[in-house]
């Protein structure tokens, strides 16, 4: 995703970087607030993924800027990985930044994430624990954005997962498909139809039980692999896959 940096504008954006929203190290955000914001009060809070091992904020300044661009004010947060940290320790670290969002703005926020970022972002939309802790009221999330994300991923195969789960209660804790109920925010799951890291039946599984539950879900798949969702975000891109526009007609419908 560094490469992704490549090709993106500078401008349009006011950037203020490494703002910490705890005391770690890896507590850290990038606010990027709009020149020309627009008539949506919307703040949106980007988890990037990374199998929880590995990311970094600095790499997805084009999703920032994307959005940016359309007005909206972005936050994109580190958080702690694996193995400095088990689940859930960065669902709640993710659960503390947006706490800080939410206490510099009186704009509603929309949760979004990319393939462990998008775990992230359903477990802080789906199971009220997490923003409870963080003294976030739940009215404050009017939706989330969902790309490739990892919803319903039992039993766990891989060694390394088992040992970052492992710090679960429950393993079935660590399933945002398990937390669906009615008063879940509306949702926009997006996925790719070639992904073989995370299946889209993740995304389907996902929707169906929102939508029994009587929750507004969108879904949208498109040809192409894991990082396709993500990646059709970024300048070079935007032509090739209309993900951007389908996020954007999401958020004017909030």
């Amino acid at each position: 995703m560094q490469l992704l940096d490549w090709g993106t504008p500078k401008d349009g954006y006011r950037l203020k970087e490494d703002i910490p929203y705890g005391n770690y190290k890896r507590q850290r955000l990038d606010l990027y607030t709009p020149e020309i914001p627009n008539a949506k009060a919307i703040t949106l809070v980007f988890f990037y993924g990374g199998a929880w091992q590995r990311g970094n904020k600095e790499y997805y300044r084009f999703v920032a800027q994307a959005f940016a661009e359309k007005g909206y004010p972005v936050i994109v947060a580190d958080y702690r990985v694996y193995p400095d940290v088990l689940f859930p320790d960065f669902v709640s670290d993710a659960a503390l930044a947006v706490q800080w969002a939410a206490a510099q703005t009186d704009h509603s926020i929309v949760l979004m994430g990319h393939s462990a970022g998008a775990h992230i972002a359903a477990l802080l939309a789906l199971d009220d624990q997490y923003l409870n802790r963080a003294n976030v009221e739940k009215n404050r999330i009017a939706g989330w954005v969902g790309l490739s994300g990892p919803y319903d991923f039992l039993p766990l195969k891989s060694e390394r997962l088992k040992t970052i789960f492992n710090g679960a209660e429950d393993i079935n804790g660590t399933q945002p498909i398990n937390f669906v109920s009615s008063t879940a925010p509306p949702a926009l799951l997006v996925h790719g139809t070639e992904d073989t890291r995370v299946l889209p039946r993740n995304t389907q599984r996902l929707a169906t039980a929102l939508t029994g539950k009587g929750v507004a879900v969108t879904t949208k798949y498109y040809p192409g692999k894991h990082a396709i969702t993500v990646a059709a975000l970024w300048v070079p891109f935007r032509d090739k896959l209309p993900v951007l526009d389908d996020i954007e007609n999401f958020l004017s419908g909030l």
